[in-house]
């Protein structure tokens, strides 16, 4: 979930929802950040922060966030701040550990994994690195049964995939490549296309075929905004409309990825957020 997407759903609900959100949101970001070279560690941690971190040590620190997860749930004090601060949406809003224990992992294989050579393996990254985010929000909400589960995967794996077409350049010089390799080939695209300073004519082709490739999961997952009310509904539709205004942003700018900086204009975000909020879908 990308930062400009989480408070789109948010920043009109409830004080009590708001904070919930929030406090996952933290989590996922702290744990992204873990995972991503560079980061900065816990309190605690003895390390230069202005120093790139090493895989082991990322492991390490992530290591530590899953220790602490499973002694929070085993009944213990957490000791990790990002940890004690989620702690009491957890246990307000009965969250099981397993979206938790997920999220951790995901940032693990990102050490590993850095190539994904179908769109099929692509969608099982998002198993772990996007989908709990959605269970944990409908836990928020109290309203995760299963049939809500399966549709909110399909909008979270979709968000997954529009954001790493956004981002292919500052994935790519992270060393990772999110675009299926067998895409790539098709295309007659290579690697050296993703470090180019434009977009080059091949990639804008694949950029638009995993484009609507996720617009389209995003359209099988809609109709969970249409099993909800109240402010569930509020924020789920903000998180379908936030897509969608990506989307059409990607089109707009010709998928120029490279070249351009591409984000979903506002205007746009608020007419799909009606729409969405309307239809129910």
């Amino acid at each position: 979930m990308r930062r400009e997407n989480f408070p789109v759903a948010s920043r009109l609900l409830p004080a009590r929802y708001r904070r919930h959100l929030i406090a996952v949101y933290g989590f996922a970001r702290r744990v992204d950040d873990i995972g991503d070279a560079g980061s900065e560690g816990d309190q605690g941690d003895q390390g230069d922060p202005r120093q790139p971190r090493q895989p082991r040590d990322r492991l390490r620190l992530l290591d530590a966030v899953d220790a602490d997860l499973t002694r929070l749930y085993d009944g213990g004090e957490p000791r990790l701040p990002v940890i004690r601060a989620l702690a009491p949406t957890i246990e307000a809003c009965a969250i099981p550990a397993g979206p938790f224990h997920r999220l951790v992992e995901a940032n693990r294989r990102e050490q590993t994994v850095t190539r994904y050579d179908t769109f099929e393996d692509l969608l099982a990254s998002c198993e772990l690195s996007a989908n709990p985010v959605g269970h944990i929000v409908l836990h928020v909400f109290g309203l995760a049964v299963p049939e809500r589960l399966g549709l909110s995967d399909r909008i979270c794996s979709a968000l997954q995939v529009i954001e790493h077409c956004q981002d292919v350049g500052e994935d790519f010089a992270r060393g990772h490549v999110y675009v299926p390799g067998e895409d790539l080939r098709r295309f007659g695209c290579v690697e050296a296309d993703l470090a180019a300073p434009s977009t080059s004519p091949c990639l804008r082709q694949v950029i638009a075929f995993e484009t609507r490739r996720a617009a389209a999961l995003l359209d099988e997952g809609a109709p969970l905004v249409g099993t909800l009310d109240g402010f569930a509904r509020l924020a789920v539709a903000g998180y379908v409309a936030g897509g969608r205004a990506t989307v059409a942003a990607l089109e707009h700018g010709r998928h120029d990825v490279l070249g351009t900086t591409i984000r979903p204009h506002r205007d746009r975000l608020l007419i799909e957020w009606l729409r969405v909020l309307a239809r129910g879908r």
